[in-house]
């Protein structure tokens, strides 16, 4: 009877021997991802795999090919556009919705503009209005607004899945608009600390940028995170005062910059980067371009694709 009993046993520590090697692989394996057009993505498989795949099915979105296959930042686009709440004007999309930033990836904007809000038990919700269907969300709990749907049928993204969708590319960039609480100072803090973890657990600090109309908020990201590309969106301070806080982009409404266009100069000198929103006209959008704004936040990516172009070739 000893002997099945030590045959059952080897075979056991070979079953579980092989566990733990295949636990071992996937956890040193670099997991590569890619990402095509909004109607036939392919996330998740290994670098080689998504090579392969990419090759039979000859992928092309608008403008590139999204293939992540490192985590190094040069590898992200260098264009002015930044859509605004995702690409979703004409798309189909809603506002803050994934498919509006999968459409803005595809698209091949330099980054994707998104509003964040926390619930009362500290869920990280994506929406701009302080309100949903009715509902304050940073008064609500979160099992209070899960059952709320999008007009294309998805559910109120969180902070987690618009993270999960820019690890899998390193093209576009998210640039998170943390909202001004109003439930005081601590609430925002609070709001700041859950961001950055949230950011760090997914290893995505490279992607992100960071904007608000809150100085405060603007200052708490850079006391956790200094490095952080951090841009104040109000419009009333100099680029002197945003270089002295260590914030690194103007992001003010374009008419800010038309009233005082000496703070075009003023944040060239001081290595500010220039961004303006919500910019929807040529004209306006050229004036910007002509300016040497490194980034202009629109409701229509595709318009200022095109006004680039145009720019471009009258070089």
């Amino acid at each position: 009877m000893k002997f099945p009993v030590m045959i059952l046993t080897v075979v056991f520590m070979l079953f579980l021997s092989v566990l733990l090697a295949q636990n071992n692989l996937k956890e040193n394996l670099s997991i590569n991802y890619v990402t095509q057009d909004l109607n036939n993505s392919i996330i998740g498989y290994p670098g080689e795999m998504a090579s392969l795949l990419i090759s039979n099915k000859q992928m092309k979105s608008t403008s590139h090919d999204i293939l992540s296959v490192s985590n190094r930042k040069d590898s992200f686009l260098k264009n002015q556009v930044i859509a605004h709440r995702g690409a979703w004007k004409n798309t189909g999309t809603p506002q803050n919705s994934v498919g509006s930033l999968k459409a803005a990836i595809d698209m091949g904007c330099a980054g994707s503009e998104a509003d964040l809000h926390m619930t009362k038990d500290g869920k990280l919700i994506m929406n701009h209005d302080p309100d949903v269907d009715g509902i304050h969300i940073q008064i609500t709990d979160y099992k209070d607004l899960k059952h709320i749907r999008l007009s294309n049928g998805e559910r109120l993204p969180l902070l987690e899945d618009f993270l999960k969708i820019i690890k899998a590319q390193n093209a576009t960039r998210l640039i998170l608009e943390i909202k001004t609480s109003q439930k005081g100072p601590e609430w925002a803090k609070e709001t700041v600390r859950k961001v950055i973890d949230a950011v760090h657990k997914k290893k995505v600090q490279d992607w992100m940028a960071y904007i608000s109309f809150d100085y405060e908020i603007c200052k708490e990201i850079l006391k956790l995170e200094p490095t952080a590309n951090v841009q104040y969106l109000n419009g009333d301070k100099s680029p002197e005062q945003l270089k002295a806080d260590g914030i690194k982009g103007a992001d003010y409404h374009y008419t800010v910059f038309q009233k005082k266009p000496e703070w075009i100069q003023s944040a060239k000198m001081n290595q500010i980067d220039l961004n303006a929103w919500t910019v929807n006209k040529s004209a306006d959008m050229k004036w910007l371009l002509d300016n040497g704004f490194e980034y202009i936040t629109t409701d229509q990516p595709e318009l200022l694709f095109k006004e680039i172009k145009k720019a471009q070739n009258n070089k």
